[in-house]
């Protein structure tokens, strides 16, 4: 018996969005143990970085993982709503990560934050948790927009004009 291909196709915003949490996960819980200065380079420079790259790459293996499944290069739309789809499960997931580390572990991995010296601790929180999740979002938007409009099947004047 065969697989819905309709079911197959969810799954992929989900394994991709949490192997970008994952990533994530492990580069502040590997730093955080590592790295004692909160305003090293690595944690305020290195985080953002990595997060953004790992979310470029893993968008475009879900968008691959789509051609693969369909067998056929998607269009523009099924990339943006994959691509979107597997940022929004990665900022769920991450912000689900980061509050478990505040609750666990304390307001002390929210030093480097820029405002944490002068703005209340629940404003830092609150801001890092709005950007986290609305940023991911919004770049994920723009990463899921270059990439679909690379990878998306176009119509060739062939197939758009018939002899």
């Amino acid at each position: 018996m065969r697989e819905n291909p309709r079911l197959n196709m969810k799954k992929i915003p989900l394994k991709y969005g949490l192997l970008i949490t994952l990533g994530v996960m492990a580069w502040v819980l590997i730093t955080k143990s590592l790295i004692t200065n909160p305003q090293s380079i690595v944690n305020t420079l290195g985080g953002p970085i990595f997060f953004n790259v790992l979310q470029f790459a893993m968008i475009y293996l879900g968008l691959k993982a789509l051609e693969h499944e369909k067998r056929d290069s998607p269009t523009f739309k099924e990339g943006l709503k994959t691509g979107v789809a597997i940022s929004f499960v990665y900022a769920l997931t991450a912000s689900l990560f980061f509050a478990a580390a505040i609750a666990i572990a304390g307001t002390k991995w929210l030093e480097s934050e820029p405002t944490a010296a002068k703005a209340p601790m629940w404003q830092v929180i609150l801001g890092a948790f709005v950007g986290l999740f609305f940023l991911s979002l919004i770049f994920g938007l723009i990463y899921s927009t270059v990439l679909s409009f690379f990878l998306a099947k176009r119509r060739s004047e062939e197939s758009a004009y018939p002899r």
